[in-house]
């Protein structure tokens, strides 16, 4: 394992203490330093939008709603079966199937214009998201009723919910007594009221600032001024962390130990790792040549990962090897009895005897022909510029050449490839990432669901290579929905089975959250030692992790 890479075993943040003397992170209280924390993001100039619960709003893209609005509960997602930790709920307790949260708020809380949170603006955030279609990417369709009595809220759902509690930990909550009168959809969010620990100072479309809240419920952070950053690409940001002209952000940077490390390996880190997420090779079982499992299955034998991990991710993005996809440690304990110990290797001839098997044939150039007599060909795509993904193409398509498939790798335009080419299943196979999640359902529910599946030419939310197994729907469902063990245990047998022998997709590697920082103004964030949190900047746990820092001695 690189050292870049944390390690297992997560620290769980005293619940109330946030920022006070006595806190987990071991700051607040005293003077905020007058050093500048800069936070980079490669997102090009924003339009002058903090809505933060409007996709696409530069306060969501840069991350700075998440130091103004906080979130239910904070989860690490780099450990995502550990206990969630309590933040503007004092706790979150479920029924045994999943279809109701009673949440209880937590006292002395403000908003950041002295009006008291309460409970109401917790059930008014979740009722905001029930009404508007726009805003609930993470329920569509299942909240049912919503209440308030005291400073609890019940949230009903119409189906069970165990394998999506942390989306609901995670929601941003706002105030009712400013929501309530605003369209969410277009409100443009320009004073920022919010619990957190920063109030928006200045907005530039190239650069914000944020000041500390005076009133903020966790105490005083110890990071005097944010400073949010937008470059235009990937270069532009690498260029700032490597000068230090930002201190903290995430982009892909290949050969990062000498790209970036190396310029003050004293200060400079890099750090990643745990969760579900994976990148999968969707292959659209619609059309030739993956409308056969036969070829599928035989793709999957002479796709080499170790090759692609070491040489397109330059081991930030960590190797499969269980034949089951699950990024390990994170899945061990999901990994079915007869899979257990099971690991993807290259085998070039086992994958030409299957295909023999399946009736495909070689013609006098070595070509390989399907059973109806024509020559395999195929083309992998994925926009222009994402050189990890392209490399790995790359590395997939000589994998395939092995067999005497003919390959070719298409970069795309960007944004066809996120608003034609994925979701109308306009491709025979591309790279595209899962959800992460508490569990293994979203990265299969991703590839494999059912549910998910709508024809080709219709927008697909997931399941983008329309693969159809109600075995595997049914399963999911079960798993989804189940109260106990044994039944999501004999569920994931059924998926994984599914996922081994019809191959549906590839999952290529895992996606662990990775992100770069600078220890020369502050210390204290997400490290291989201390990996108590996702070390991006760009979610709920930006509250957790400014808790934590401490200005460099």
């Amino acid at each position: 394992m690189r050292k870049s890479i944390l390690a297992a075993g997560a620290l769980v943040v005293a619940a109330g203490l946030a920022f006070t003397g006595c806190s987990a992170g071991g700051g607040g209280g005293g003077d905020a330093s007058n050093k500048v924390l800069t936070i980079g993001m490669p997102n090009g100039p924003q339009a002058p939008n903090q809505n933060p619960l409007a996709t696409g709003s530069a306060s969501l893209s840069l991350g700075y709603a998440y130091v103004v609005y906080e979130s239910l509960m904070q989860i690490n997602e780099l450990h995502p079966t550990d206990d969630p930790t309590p933040w503007l709920a004092e706790s979150v307790e479920w029924n045994d199937d999943s279809t109701q949260a009673i949440i209880t708020a937590r006292d002395g809380v403000k908003w950041s214009d002295g009006e008291d949170f309460t409970a109401d603006d917790i059930a008014f955030s979740i009722q905001l998201r029930k009404d508007t279609p726009e805003l609930n990417i993470d329920f569509p369709d299942q909240y049912g009723d919503i209440s308030v009595d005291g400073n609890q809220v019940t949230v009903d759902f119409t189906t069970s919910q165990y394998v999506n509690r942390d989306k609901l930990y995670k929601l941003l909550i706002v105030p009712e007594h400013i929501w309530a009168d605003v369209d969410p959809v277009q409100f443009t969010d320009d004073e920022m009221i919010g619990t957190g620990p920063y109030l928006l100072d200045q907005f530039t479309p190239q650069s914000v600032t944020m000041k500390p809240n005076p009133d903020y419920w966790g105490g005083q952070p110890k990071v005097g001024t944010l400073r949010y950053d937008t470059f235009n690409d990937n270069n532009g940001l690498t260029t700032a962390l490597t000068t230090g002209e930002a201190q903290w952000g995430w982009t892909f940077i290949p050969d990062y130990e000498n790209t970036f490390i190396a310029k003050d390996p004293e200060h400079f880190h890099q750090v990643a790792g745990g969760g579900f997420g994976v990148d999968v090779l969707y292959l659209n079982n619609e059309t030739k040549p993956f409308d056969d499992p036969a070829f599928r299955t035989a793709l999957n034998l002479v796709v080499d990962r170790a090759e692609i991990s070491e040489k397109a991710g330059y081991g930030v993005w960590p190797q499969i090897s269980s034949v089951t996809g699950l990024p390990q440690p994170s899945g061990d304990a999901y990994i079915a009895p007869e899979f257990d110990g099971a690991e993807l290797e290259v085998d070039v001839d086992g994958a030409k005897q299957l295909l023999t098997d399946a009736g495909y044939t070689w013609d006098s150039s070595d070509k390989l022909v399907d059973p109806d007599g024509t020559a395999v060909t195929f083309t992998l795509t994925n926009p222009a510029g994402w050189s990890d993904y392209l490399s790995a193409l790359d590395i997939i398509k000589a994998g395939a050449e092995e067999l005497g498939a003919t390959a070719t790798v298409e970069p795309a335009v960007q944004d066809t490839w996120f608003n034609d080419i994925i979701p109308f299943g306009n491709f025979q196979a591309t790279l595209h990432w899962t959800d992460g999640g508490s569990t293994p359902w979203n990265l299969y529910s991703n590839i494999m669901d059912g549910a998910s599946y709508v024809p080709l030419g219709e927008t697909a939310n997931w399941n983008f290579g329309r693969y159809q197994n109600d075995a595997v729907t049914q399963a999911l469902a079960a798993f989804k929905g189940a109260s106990d063990d044994a039944t999501r245990a004999e569920a994931m047998q059924v998926i994984q089975d599914a996922f081994v022998n019809d191959a549906p997709g590839l999952v290529i590697w895992s996606r662990p959250a990775v992100a770069q920082y600078s220890t020369v103004n502050y210390t204290g964030f997400p490290s291989e030692d201390d990996p108590y949190a996702n070390p991006q900047p760009t979610g709920p746990q930006a509250a957790l992790i400014l808790s934590k820092l401490e200005p460099t001695k």
